[in-house]
């Protein structure tokens, strides 16, 4: 077997493979002889039929199949021995096309395109520079988790009297002078609250209400004639809800009210979990150190989207076989069109650019992984999953616990890697370039994301 470059260039080659006769003879035939022992053929007992007619039957097809294998060990093995980085998969030589006759035909050439993948070195120093944001935590921002917290420890009784943060559940039905109007709309789970009534004259109808009372009112005057809020109330289409003039009467058969927590240590510890917050102070402290970790993910994003910036800025212009690219995107995508690759291309040799200079940047760095590192980097994305759903806080034995569950679950474990490699690629930039820390608002620092 012989394999060799043709029409070598900066960003491309063509890779000739020839397989001769003697590269697959031996274990050709021996698949052929494998087939015919288990081949039950009519007229022959099982394994006795003659090999020519094993030839003719499946010959072709052992020989694609051995030719194939060949093909893909030693074209890999030859890239792998002669440090030949490329970009994707060898693709078939839209020129030198290979027309096998595999009758007579016993040596074979082959033709592949090759994209070298390229060698982006960079270079830090502290004349390059990155952001990194503080967010403010202020008092509004503290208050209103606090008041978050107290909607999800609180708790719901039935009452016999209607306040305006209760909940009133009952029968809503359409009334014309007074009386049930014929075909009218009729709601048997009807709900609202009070305090959602924008027509105070509306509201007080319903504030110090008692169960089983049956309040008669206009959805309109309520509602101050916003169709979107009457449709929602009323479960009927905007359209409908414009034409609503009628009275209704609400027949109120459940009152829920909302009790909030006493702000005592049972409720700090509730939501903090620890029982070492006593005071109200010490709490809030808590809460407000909690929503600055919250925030940390977000100042990373913006830290790891400037970094890139500078990094496709360091990499300067990049080469590329755009033509065999175009061809490689488009044969890996059964969705994609030659016009979706056109426009998507600048996008994706960018996105190349900065693959193959972070590769660059770790390997001349020798940045590695350990365990630790990876038990660190689980560690934090647990804790970030728990945050997405408002748990700020956990304690250290639930955190172990899903941690080694997520160490355990082989699908997340190149995700794990990669994120703590990742951590350590941006977390060394950092020390190269000049970090400065801006301290922003809540407000300004969203408006870093528009």
């Amino acid at each position: 077997m012989n394999i060799s470059l043709l029409n070598n260039d900066t960003v491309s080659s063509i890779v000739k493979m020839e397989i001769e006769k003697n590269d697959y003879a031996e274990t050709y035939d021996k698949n052929l002889r494998q087939y015919r022992q288990q081949a039950n053929i009519p007229g022959f007992r099982k394994g006795m039929a003659p090999l020519g007619l094993i030839k003719k039957m499946v010959g072709k097809t052992v020989l694609v199949d051995e030719l194939n294998k060949l093909i893909v060990e030693n074209l890999n093995k030859y890239l792998k021995d002669n440090d030949i980085r490329i970009i994707g998969e060898p693709m078939p030589n839209e020129t030198e096309r290979v027309d096998m006759d595999l009758d007579v035909q016993e040596n074979f050439t082959f033709y592949f395109d090759i994209a070298f993948a390229p060698v982006i070195p960079l270079k830090f120093t502290k004349r390059d520079k990155l952001d990194r944001y503080e967010i403010i935590i202020d008092d509004e921002m503290v208050d209103d988790q606090i008041e978050s917290y107290k909607k999800s420890y609180g708790t719901y009784d039935k009452v016999e009297t209607v306040t305006p943060e209760d909940m009133v559940k009952g029968i809503v039905t359409e009334l014309a002078d007074g009386q049930p109007k014929e075909g009218g709309i009729v709601l048997e789970e009807a709900i609202l609250m009070p305090s959602y009534i924008k027509g105070k004259r509306e509201q007080a109808k319903f504030l110090k209400a008692k169960l089983y009372d049956k309040v008669v009112f206009n959805p309109q005057k309520a509602y101050k004639n916003e169709p979107v809020e009457i449709a929602s109330f009323l479960k009927i289409d905007k359209e409908a809800a414009k034409a609503i003039t009628s009275d209704f009467q609400f027949e109120i058969n459940e009152i829920t009210h909302y009790q909030e927590p006493e702000m005592n240590k049972e409720f700090f510890q509730a939501v903090v979990g620890k029982d070492s917050i006593e005071t109200i102070e010490d709490f809030r402290e808590q809460i407000r150190a909690s929503i600055k970790d919250t925030y940390v993910q977000q100042s990373d994003y913006l830290f790891i989207k400037d970094a890139r910036a500078l990094i496709l800025k360091k990499a300067g212009k990049v080469e590329f076989a755009d033509a065999l690219l175009k061809r490689m995107f488009l044969s890996t995508s059964s969705e994609s069109t030659p016009e979706k690759i056109e426009a998507d291309y600048p996008s994706m040799t960018e996105e190349l650019i900065y693959l193959y200079s972070r590769e660059k940047f770790i390997a001349d760095n020798e940045i590695k992984v350990d365990d630790k590192d990876l038990e660190e980097y689980a560690r934090k994305v647990t804790k970030s999953q728990f945050a997405q759903y408002g748990m700020m806080t956990m304690s250290d034995e639930l955190l172990d616990r899903y941690t080694k569950n997520m160490l355990q679950n082989k699908e997340m474990l190149d995700k794990l890697i990669n994120g703590a490699l990742d951590d350590k690629f941006f977390g060394l930039i950092s020390e190269k370039v000049k970090m400065e820390t801006k301290e922003v608002t809540r407000e300004e620092f969203e408006k870093l994301f528009t």
